[in-house]
């Protein structure tokens, strides 16, 4: 018989519970000025604001993200080290834009690449890396596209792995916001050199001393928490950033783009993630093998047995949802004796007020034995008299 209770999800939430005195306001609007805008939670992915995020853009320096991303996975696969070096050519040391300070035939470490490309942007280690890491400009183009495709970017498309402006390549923010999700869970090794605050390499002709340069993301070191990502701007695309920054149990990601010069995009990106921290948390809401119901038996050496959820379930939340929030559980009762432990057997439907509904399975949280022949008699008429509600 189908089982249906709707109760408040706070019962189930003894960690936020001490939370539910606060005041439950909705984020306030934000005006922003950005063409194209997302913010997502790291951990869950929810999408927090969203201006044009599906909208092509040009995303400028910030392509370097999947570049880095290529170059990452081949690390982990040991197609190249860190260690390893590789020689400038002529193409990579003619780059114009941001750079480096590569010169013809230097012999230059894969680490110290990385960091130019994270760190001053510069589009001769794109081009270095490039060739070293696929032999060609083109082959590592080849990559990214299909790297960008197995992660799920549907509206990207890479033509060079620097990102200045060229026909037919293009991004969107939530994309980038895709990407940086990614490189921050798949590769944590690396995530650290996006927070580095400046790089030297080269030699200043005048002083014989390394050229040191400045990380340009305008929100690290001014908005606490905050450890990456990249910056861009072109022509076409106009300032854009991608901005990644951890509070507590929140790590939020931010892509704004089209602002019309790096004062706004500074005052955009501060003002953003200070909002963000400021109106949403991460909650682990239910963790792995949490009984949430005791559901009657059919047959069973046990009256009961324990309904849980297999995985952690983690979203992000306003004060507004949070405390609107609603748990309605729903399964088919008695479950018959003998029903393998991990079985799905129901649902648990979470209902945030402004926020898409989150379905979770139910599953069995132990096998329980069936009675044998001469009790199954009894405990047939036991639970036709006890009656199925299965709120006992």
């Amino acid at each position: 018989m189908p089982q249906l209770r709707s109760v408040p999800l706070f019962l189930f939430l003894l960690l936020v519970a001490p939370l539910a005195a606060r005041a439950a306001e909705p984020p306030p609007p934000y005006d922003i000025q950005a063409k194209q805008a997302i913010m997502i939670d790291a951990t869950t992915g929810d999408v927090l604001m969203a201006k044009n995020p599906d909208e092509h853009m040009a995303p400028s320096s910030m392509t370097k993200m999947m570049t880095d991303y290529v170059l990452f996975d081949a690390l982990k696969h040991g197609a190249l080290s860190l260690d390893e070096e590789l020689t400038v050519s002529e193409r990579a040391w003619h780059m114009g834009g941001s750079t480096m300070f590569l010169k013809v035939g230097d012999r230059v470490k894969v680490e110290d690449l990385i960091k130019g490309t994270i760190i001053v942007s510069g589009n001769d280690a794109c081009v270095a890396l490039a060739e070293g890491l696929g032999g060609s400009v083109q082959n590592f183009v080849n990559m990214m596209n299909k790297m960008a495709e197995k992660l799920g970017m549907e509206n990207s498309h890479f033509m060079n792995p620097h990102g200045l402006a060229e026909e037919g390549h293009y991004s969107t923010a939530r994309d980038l916001s895709t990407l940086a999700r990614h490189i921050i869970q798949d590769f944590p090794e690396y995530y650290p050199y996006y927070s580095q605050r400046e790089f030297s390499y080269g030699e200043n002709l005048k002083t014989g001393l390394p050229i040191k340069q400045a990380n340009r993301n305008p929100a690290l070191g001014v908005v606490q928490g905050v450890d990456g990502l990249k910056t861009g701007y072109t022509d076409e695309g106009g300032y854009g950033v991608t901005v990644s920054g951890k509070r507590g149990n929140t790590r939020l990601i931010l892509v704004i783009n089209g602002l019309p010069s790096k004062q706004a995009r500074a005052d955009e990106s501060r003002g953003l993630m200070e909002w963000g921290f400021r109106n949403f948390d991460t909650y682990t809401l239910l963790k792995a093998g949490q009984v949430i119901e005791q559901a009657p038996v059919w047959l069973g050496v046990k009256a009961k047995v324990p309904l849980t959820v297999a995985k952690d379930v983690t979203v992000t939340l306003s004060r507004e949802a949070r405390m609107g929030a609603k748990a309605t559980i729903s399964y088919d009762a008695p479950i018959k004796a003998g029903t393998p432990k991990g079985t799905p057997v129901g649902t648990l439907k979470l209902t945030l007020p402004g926020m898409q509904d989150i379905e979770v399975p139910l599953v069995v949280g132990e096998e329980i034995d069936k009675v044998g022949t001469f009790g199954k008699v009894g405990s047939a008429i036991d639970y036709l008299l006890s009656g199925s509600s299965g709120e006992q």
